[in-house]
């Protein structure tokens, strides 16, 4: 019968430690005294020639050994049963079949309850459990799959042994589970078997919890240093896989290996097993679950003092595990609960990462040298990352400034010498420069007034005046942080001026008037031209990077401040000119378009209006024209702010006459544009229109759907409304104003729909006044009835805003009644038109069809020829010519089927009047006749 361990008394209060592990159930055995078991959840039969085959490549019976092994007495059946486990395992030296796999961990219970009486059992059960570290084999390839339970089961029963009180026995164990990762085969196999799989058993390991009985067991060895060793090497092994590590975390494994990087070892292994345990955890495992673990007091101590002891090491791995323990407490440091400041670590690790450049003897460091070996490179790049991380934590401000972090990273705010500097070479020492200046970013915002006082503006200026100067000077752009420097100084560029934004963000007044008294304002616009006429060489993310954080840095420094906005106006107008003049097809693109011209609107808004001189020059650049292009592009991200500039630029009148003089793509106007915006927006705020756009409820016109599914709730005097709100989040204030400047009426191009929208945006502020005291009845119904003369007040504020509502439909309804007869007579002129088309074709037709009637025949050519004639004969004057000759009309020795052409030639015309050769009289036309008679009167 399988049991959940061996039963003995010495090892019960350890297996007590194990009962957080629930054990598998019994298996329900049925044997066959000379085949062995049959396997639970379902009898499976061979056919006769596969149990021939399995009589006779086994010979164990096993329920004699089960039986033999379950009784106890005298020396005599000891010796049996010891030669019998012998056999066993003689037989099974090359590994278990897994149909045998249930039968044997029977077997392994048994002789570990022998083993707690008789130690000499000892030696056969770790025979046994050394085969289990040997693959499994199978006579058919779904015995894989029929046979995980029991396999499953016996490597779960196998970790519950590890509640024995024998050394030699856990070590085995731990031995066994290191072998389950050895993919080598063993030498001989049973004749008609194969091995499992290599990773079957790891498979079934992580079925059968085998990492979490084994972190519980570490209690159990807690004192024994070569069997912790053998168990944290094992979870070494099993802490390669997301689901072992799954159920190291359940079972607090992050905790308990922490504690154990501090056990007393001269090897080291340890330390080594045990940090590596924790890497693996934080990598596979919930990271936020690992440092919830490891946020105790005492497991931050006990990193600080495996962290101490290997900072001072002077071995290689030592300086390697080092860093890997900074990793650890990195990860540790970005959860504000983890006491990495109370604990003193947080003290510890800034002062070693500023000792080399600030030059202050702290006994915290006393005897610590810098080697400058690469895992000291390593070393100094993982403490500024971590001084970056704890800045961001507001309780670490005054541990920052004791321990001079700002001196320490202003001291790489230098030029760069080709030939590196002391001890660092040239490249590494750019990798650092970049990194202190990252470092830098995140930590002055914390520390103003420490930045101040050590002039960091005035050397971050002139580090910036190097960065674009003609030194030769060639950056590695290997680093993450000089990514797109290649060959140039735009990464040193890049977060210097990275830094300057970090500060001025503040909004402080003794930064930026540090900036200005410094011409930061001349500077910044030279390094802007440079950035963009670098970019048009070749196009980068740093170079748009640095644009952005230019522009806004700026805006900062000329907001409020009208002599700051004339300085800027000189050169800096032009640029913004050239910013809105970009791409649009750039704009949708993930390359950093977007948030550069974002920042060059911004910058538009600070530093130019306010200014009347930066005002007018703008606008004779042609830059209201700019912001239409941009707004009729229809960006959501940048119509707001598009829309406030050209509110804020509607006072100056030159803006009002170029937003009506300008013309779109298509024809389209200002008017136009404006009225599709707000189209749009009330289609994305829900608001209740038909399909012409005209009003729904006449009572509420702008109500969008998140008002109308929002309840009355009452609200202070000093709380704004959802109405009141609505106006500062939406754009309809701004076109509603717009329209103010540009007037209702008179606006081309606008179709019947627009000016029913029109007829909307001309009323918004009466709907919005009639919004709000709707909102107000409301509030002041839920609490309380108002007195009859409020409440008749209130009853006709709300008819007067109905009643502006219906006027407002009607006009729309006119507007588009209106617009549907124009329509009608426009189609029927078209259809006039085409009806005229049409007849003429006709008669064309019809002409056609009598020229073919008079070449075939010749009755219906005497029939035209008549009808020529008594057209002729109308055409003649009826007024008598004295003495004039009579012209026949007939041409003489004609052939032709048609008339003659329209073009004659006339040769000769006497003084008279009358032609010189009558011989070609028979050729002039009733035209010269009528002609000749002209000249005569």
């Amino acid at each position: 019968m399988a049991t959940a361990g061996p039963r003995c008394r010495q090892g019960g209060a350890a297996m007590a430690s194990l009962a957080a592990a629930e054990p598998p159930a019994p298996r329900a055995a049925s044997r066959s005294p000379a085949l062995g078991p049959s396997r639970s959840g379902g009898e499976r039969r061979s056919n006769a020639a596969d149990a021939a085959q399995d009589t006779q490549s086994r010979s164990v019976d096993f329920d004699y050994i089960i039986a033999l092994l379950g009784d106890s007495g005298s020396k005599d059946l000891e010796k049996e049963q010891l030669k019998t486990l012998k056999k066993v395992i003689k037989h099974f030296e090359n590994g278990f079949p897994l149909k045998d796999v249930a039968q044997i961990t029977d077997i392994l219970n048994l002789c570990a309850e022998r083993m707690c009486e008789q130690e000499a059992f000892t030696e056969p059960l770790c025979e046994l459990i050394k085969l289990f570290g040997l693959p499994f084999q199978k006579r058919k390839s779904s015995d894989e799959a029929n046979y995980s339970v029991e396999v499953s089961q016996s490597i779960t029963h196998l970790a519950y042994l590890m509640s024995l009180e024998s050394s030699q026995v856990r070590i085995q164990i731990c031995k066994s589970v290191v072998n389950f990762f050895n993919t080598e085969l063993p030498g001989k196999l049973l004749s008609g078997y194969q091995p499992t799989s290599p990773n079957y058993k790891i498979r079934m390991a992580e079925i059968g919890g085998l990492a979490e009985i084994l972190v519980l067991s570490l209690k159990l060895v807690e004192n024994q240093l070569t069997e912790k060793l053998w168990v944290l090497k094992a979870l070494q092994h099993l802490s390669t896989s997301e689901e072992s590590c799954e159920q190291m975390v359940h079972v607090q494994g992050a905790s308990r290996l922490c504690l154990c990087l501090n056990g007393a070892d001269p090897s080291g292994q340890l330390l080594f097993r045990s940090s590596d345990i924790l890497w693996n955890l934080l990598e596979k495992a919930s990271k936020e679950e690992v440092v919830y673990q490891l946020r105790s007091l005492e497991c931050v101590h006990a990193l600080k003092e495996a962290f101490l002891e290997l900072v001072f090491g002077f071995r290689h791995c030592d300086h390697q595990l080092r860093n890997d323990l900074l990793v650890i407490a990195t990860l540790l440091a970005e959860s504000p609960a983890v006491p990495l400041i109370e604990s003193g670590f947080a003290k510890i690790l800034i002062v070693l990462a500023t000792c080399t450049e600030v030059k202050l003897h702290n006994p915290l460091v006393k005897g610590f040298k810098l080697t400058y070996s690469y895992e000291d490179f390593e070393m100094k790049k993982l403490l500024f990352n971590i001084i970056a991380v704890l800045s961001k934590d507001p309780s670490a401000a005054q541990l920052l400034n004791e321990s001079h972090v700002i001196p320490a990273l202003l001291y790489y705010v230098k030029q760069n010498q080709r030939s590196g500097f002391p001890n660092w070479s040239a490249a590494q020492y750019e990798e650092l420069q970049l990194h202190a200046l990252a470092v830098l970013a995140s930590v002055a915002p914390l520390l103003v007034d420490k930045y101040l006082s050590c002039h960091a503006n005035t050397l971050l200026l002139a580090f910036l005046e190097w960065c674009m100067s003609q030194d030769t000077f060639f950056g590695g752009g290997n680093s993450f942080h000089g990514k797109g420097g290649r060959g140039t100084k735009i990464a040193q560029m890049r977060y210097s001026l990275r830094v300057l934004r970090s500060v001025v963000a503040l909004y402080d007044d003794a930064v930026t008037n540090n900036l200005c008294d410094q011409g930061a304002i001349s500077q910044l616009l030279d390094i802007l031209k440079y950035a963009a006429d670098k970019y048009k060489e070749k196009e980068s993310i740093a170079l748009l990077d640095i644009q952005a954080d230019i522009l806004f840095i700026l805006s900062v420094l000329c907001e409020d401040d009208n002599d700051r906005k004339e300085l800027f106006s000189c050169e800096g107008i032009g640029m913004l000119v050239s910013y809105l003049k970009m791409d649009p097809r750039k704009l949708c693109s993930d390359t950093g378009h977007n948030c550069l011209i974002l920042s060059a609107l911004d910058c538009l808004w600070s530093c130019v209006i306010g200014c009347f001189l930066a005002e007018e020059s703008f606008i004779e650049k042609q830059g209201v024209f700019l912001l239409l292009d941009l707004l009729a592009i229809k960006d959501n991200n940048m119509c707001h702010i598009i829309l406030g500039i050209l509110v804020e630029f509607s006072d100056n009148p030159k803006t009002v006459l170029h937003m009506s003089i300008w013309k779109g793509k298509r024809g389209r106007t200002a008017a136009n544009v404006l009225i599709q915006l707000w189209r749009q927006e009330e289609q994305d705020l829900g608001v209740k229109r038909d399909q012409y756009g005209k009003i729904v409820d006449t009572k509420r016109p702008l109500i969008t759907s998140f008002q109308r599914q929002q309840k009355v709730i009452p609200l202070p005097a000093s709380c704004p409304s959802f109405s009141i709100n609505e106006v500062a989040e939406s754009i309809r204030a701004k076109i509603y104003l717009l329209f103010c400047k540009l007037g209702f009426q008179n606006l081309p191009g606008l179709s019947a729909k627009d000016v029913a929208t029109l007829a909307i945006i001309q009323h918004f502020i009466d709907f919005k006044i009639g919004e709000v005291w709707s909102e107000i009845s409301a509030e002041i119904k839920e609490e309380f009835r108002p007195v009859t003369s409020d409440e008749r007040t209130l009853k006709l504020i709300s008819e007067v805003s109905e009643y502006t509502g219906r006027m407002v439909l009607g006009l729309q309804i006119e507007a588009l009644e209106r617009q549907h007869h124009q329509e009608i007579q426009e189609e029927k002129e078209i259809y006039k038109e085409l009806q005229a088309t049409q007849i003429k074709k006709e008669m064309i037709n019809k002409s056609w069809k009598n020229f073919l009637a008079q070449t075939s025949n010749y009755e219906a050519l005497k029939k035209a020829k008549m009808h020529q004639k008594t057209l002729i004969e109308a055409s003649r004057s009826k007024a008598k010519i004295h003495d004039a000759p009579e012209n026949s009309t007939d041409i003489p020795k004609l052939h032709t089927t048609v008339a003659p052409g329209r073009c004659v030639t006339v040769e000769g015309l006497c003084q008279e009047g009358l032609l010189a050769n009558r011989d070609h009289a028979c050729k002039m036309s009733s035209v010269c006749r009528a002609f000749r008679d002209y000249q005569k009167r």
